[in-house]
């Protein structure tokens, strides 16, 4: 017969769900807490409990040392008694000994410490486990039921446990009623102080994309790819999939017999329009076909580096409307969908804009290359804006007319854009390589302008944006501080590019040493190098920020350096050094002794790295001491 103990065991790991090895730690730590409240014992005395799991007989341990004679039976133990539990022991050692008395002793206060601290282990386990459980379904669907509702979130009973659906996570306009049954996404696993906060979604796009690899075997066996999701819950979504074994529709297999597949989610997410589009590289047919269920007569791709990818669509005027949706959904889904911001127009704007940009290049030559086409166009526009009948291929002349001066100004933004990205390109090539490979991260600079700056990637990105396109970045800081345009300036005037300074010095090295003779060394008195000019300076290349540039140094010759000790000695003393105001966070490391690495750091002071326009290149400006009659900045091309 099986005893109480395992019983009550038993009972707790099932109704918890619990392993036994939880529940039997839980035991064995409610034994040292009731042992130790009821002994007193310190907290730094070790005492261990356990429990027999077949007959729940407890056995408590507690760390003695050993005595020859004890006066405390609390903390002492004689040698003989140690040696029984440890054989080698000897005295002054810390054994662990089992206590002579039964739990059945214990006081009140004792068992309802245990009892607690039972409780308290095994909701702590409960709590862990359903945590466990849930956090790998995050990202998945999960089936619950609505147990309240109120106009901030719906609370859902996943059985162990409760999830919370936020209202921006609802589908707009769906309505939620105790004990409905619903499918949701698990959007997100917290720990909480009462167990796992869990937050369910449905106008999530990921659900979407799990119905549809429970719905569709070719998208769950990896046939067929979902490249990407646009969803506006409740009113309209686009799927891009495409195909990854051939012999198979991937559209097809979505939308399954007779709509079988698409419905069955169209249910599910409360009649939410689904259109499914065949993903293909080509962009212009990839626009075209994300903006179905209309027709596209053409679609123009302009991607410019500095206002970034756009494509000018151009739809029958029949078409226009479906084109851009109700309040523009359509159109917007189309650019979640693609990556680019679409420009649509109907085939009479598009004509009407040529004809009034005909005396403005490109389209200025159509006067004499096209003047039959040009007539008839006209006399086109004169019937449609009297209202009358236009026929269908007094259309395909509008069309053919708007795809011809389309073509021609994307053919001259195509230029436009070559000149810039060759303007681009001759600027990067002045910059350093590592540039381009050290994080934005490395930047001294507060965390919010480094999340602001994230588009760019790299510092070389922020560096000739900085010297060719100041705009942008002042775009993107526009919502942070005013500083913060400043911070970054500075940042990038502190930066040091490792790989720079290290091939600097190596050049250098090996310039001085093709430049010195052999034995030439030995033949040069020590007199000599000794007595040289405490005023004279070997020039020394310093490594910047912006590349491979450097900053040439002075030489003042023995003639200047006499005319300069002659000169008065109150002259000299009137004159001070002037710094910037963050200089002094400028930290050069480089080759050389101490006194060397300063004279460097003060040269770097006194300089500005700026591009100019005329040459193309890096310049380096640098601040002279007030006693010299030009002016304050002199400016030096490598």
């Amino acid at each position: 017969m099986r005893s109480e103990f395992e019983l009550a065991f038993n009972e707790i790991t099932e109704l918890r769900s619990l392993p036994r090895e939880v529940v039997l730690e839980a035991l064995q730590t409610a034994l040292v807490s009731a042992y130790r409240r009821d002994t007193g014992a310190s907290a730094a005395q070790r005492v261990e409990a356990d429990i027999d799991p077949a007959t729940g007989r407890p056995r408590i341990f507690v760390e003695k040392e050993v005595v020859e004679s004890v006066e405390n039976p609390r903390t002492e133990v004689d040698l003989e008694r140690a040696r029984f539990y440890d054989p080698e022991a000897q005295l002054g050692d810390m054994v662990m000994v089992q206590v002579q008395r039964t739990t059945k002793k214990f006081g009140r206060i004792a068992a309802q410490t245990a009892k607690q601290v039972i409780l308290q282990k095994i909701r702590e386990a409960e709590r862990n486990s359903l945590y466990e459980e849930f956090v790998e379904r995050e990202g998945d669907l999960i089936n619950g039921t609505v147990q309240s509702v109120n106009a901030h979130l719906v609370t859902l009973s996943l059985g162990r446990a409760e999830a919370i659906m936020p209202r921006v996570q609802q589908i707009p306009g769906e309505r939620y009623r105790p004990h409905d049954k619903l499918r949701t996404y698990v959007l997100e696993v917290k720990r909480g102080s009462g167990g796992p906060q869990i937050i369910v979604s449905r106008s999530h796009r990921n659900m979407l994309r799990r119905l549809l690899e429970y719905e569709v075997p070719e998208i769950y066996n990896g046939q067929v790819e979902i490249k990407n999701i646009a969803r506006e819950a409740g009113y309209r979504s686009k799927v891009a999939v495409a195909a990854l074994q051939e012999g198979i529709d991937p559209v097809g297999a979505c939308v399954g017999m007779r709509g079988m597949r698409i419905q069955n989610i169209v249910k599910e997410l409360h009649d939410e329009k689904i259109d499914v589009i065949e993903w293909v590289n080509d962009q212009q047919i990839f626009i075209a076909k994300a903006l179905s269920p209309a027709r596209v007569n053409g679609v123009y791709l302009d991607d410019d580096p500095d206002t970034g990818r756009t494509a000018v669509v151009i739809v029958p005027d029949d078409q226009l409307s479906l084109a851009i949706g109700r309040e523009g959904q359509n159109a917007r889904l189309a650019a979640k969908l693609t990556g680019w911001r679409i420009d649509i127009k109907s085939v009479a704007e598009a004509v009407q804009d040529a004809l009034s940009r005909l005396g403005v290049p490109p389209l200025a030559e159509l006067t004499n290359t096209h003047p039959d086409l040009l007539n008839e166009i006209e006399r086109i526009m004169e019937k449609r804006a009297a209202n009358r009948t236009v026929m269908p291929e007094e259309f395909s002349t509008l069309a053919q007319f708007a795809d011809l001066t389309e073509r021609r100004s994307m053919s001259q933004r195509e230029l436009k854009r070559k000149a810039r990205q060759t303007e681009i390109n001759a600027v990067k090539s002045t910059l350093p390589q590592g540039a381009f490979e050290l994080g934005i991260d490395a930047l001294d600079l507060p965390e919010a302008v480094v999340e602001a700056l994230q588009p760019l990637e790299n510092v070389g990105e922020i560096m000739w944006r900085f010297l060719l396109d100041e705009g942008s970045l002042h775009k993107l800081l526009a919502r942070l501080p005013a500083d913060s345009f400043a911070k970054l300036q500075s940042a990038l005037d502190r930066v040091v590019i490792p790989e720079v300074v290290e091939t600097l010095v190596e050049e250098r090295t090996r310039t001085q040493a093709e430049a010195v003779e052999p034995g030439a060394e030995e033949e040069t008195p020590i007199e000599a190098s000794v007595a040289a000019p405490e005023t004279t300076e070997v020039p020394e290349e310093v490594p910047t920020a912006f590349g491979d540039e450097v900053i040439e140094q002075f030489v003042e010759t023995p003639e200047e350096a006499a005319a300069s000790r002659a000169k008065p000695r109150k002259e000299e003393v009137a004159f001070e050094e002037v710094e910037s105001e963050d200089d002094d966070d400028f930290d050069f490391e480089g080759p050389g002794t101490d006194a060397e690495r300063k004279k460097k750091k003060d040269r770097q002071k006194r300089r500005q790295l700026v591009f100019d326009e005329k040459s193309g290149e890096v310049v380096a400006r640098r601040r002279r001491k007030g006693g010299r009659t030009r002016d304050d900045w002199d400016d030096f091309l490598d």
